[in-house]
């Protein structure tokens, strides 16, 4: 059974249609891209799976632990208590606070006390407070920010901004994991390193991975499967192979002209 199935996933704005019945399987521990041109729907479609937007039409459905939990208009927290984590295009940290408090923060949700005992520090508390510092910690070393720990999030230079967001998405502990973009902005040799990261933390924690991302040659080396979007509509999906080669993509993203050239 997949772990994530989208049925003719729609969503409007005005008169504009985003989305429109898009339908996609991710199965346990897959790496799938989500590809297309700007503009395309990619993002909202991100949007609608972690809660940011409700869908006007179909189901979004996550199965995990022997269990389906629709998750169609629910909360992006509930969402995420159900094991879905996100990174996003545009970098979206709590800039304010440190290095180490921006994981921290994300591993609350998963703590095993309650507010007498935080608030009495029993030892219950203080017993989960010491597991949450631990693994905080290893995320942080996973990332190779852990000798950063005490700074402001803020004050990261980019690349190490864009692992601080993996770091924070992997301490919520998913299932499954949306990366928005990771490599934008990055230079060649930042993406190379990403691309090994993003293929060791899946393997690692054993993941499932939905990516977006303009960089192709990240999308076509480490992805087992890619769905093109163009319009808000599904246009195409397949392997790698079968993406390249497919006339309805070149044409969305080439033109006709180009390709002919």
């Amino acid at each position: 059974m997949a772990l994530l199935c989208v049925k003719k996933l729609t969503k409007s704005f005005g008169g504009l249609m985003a989305v429109s019945n898009v339908s996609m399987k991710l199965e346990q521990g897959e790496l799938v891209g989500l590809i297309g041109p700007n503009g395309a729907g990619k993002t909202t479609v991100f949007n609608l799976l972690a809660g940011v937007y409700a869908p006007d039409k179909g189901t979004i459905t996550l199965t995990t632990a022997g269990r389906e939990i629709s998750l169609e208009g629910q909360k992006p927290y509930n969402i995420c208590k159900a094991g879905v984590a996100r990174t996003f295009q545009n970098i979206r940290l709590f800039r304010d606070l440190t290095v180490f408090d921006n994981v921290r923060i994300a591993m609350h949700q998963n703590v095993d006390y309650g507010l007498l005992s935080a608030f009495l520090h029993l030892p219950s508390y203080q017993r989960e407070e010491r597991k949450l510092k631990e693994e905080s910690l290893e995320f942080l070393r996973i990332m190779k920010l852990v000798d950063k720990k005490d700074e402001l999030a803020k004050n990261l230079p980019y690349g190490e901004q864009r692992h601080l967001e993996i770091a924070r998405a992997l301490a919520t502990k998913p299932d499954l994991l949306l990366l928005d973009e990771p490599a934008a902005g990055m230079n060649p040799a930042e993406t190379a390193a990403l691309t090994e990261l993003i293929q060791w933390i899946r393997k690692q924690f054993q993941l499932t991975i939905l990516l977006i991302e303009h960089d192709m040659s990240l999308v076509m080396k480490i992805c087992e499967r890619i769905y093109v979007l163009d319009y808000g509509m599904l246009i195409a999906n397949g392997t790698p192979d079968e993406i390249r080669s497919d006339p309805h993509v070149i044409k969305a993203y080439l033109g006709e002209e180009v390709h002919d050239a």
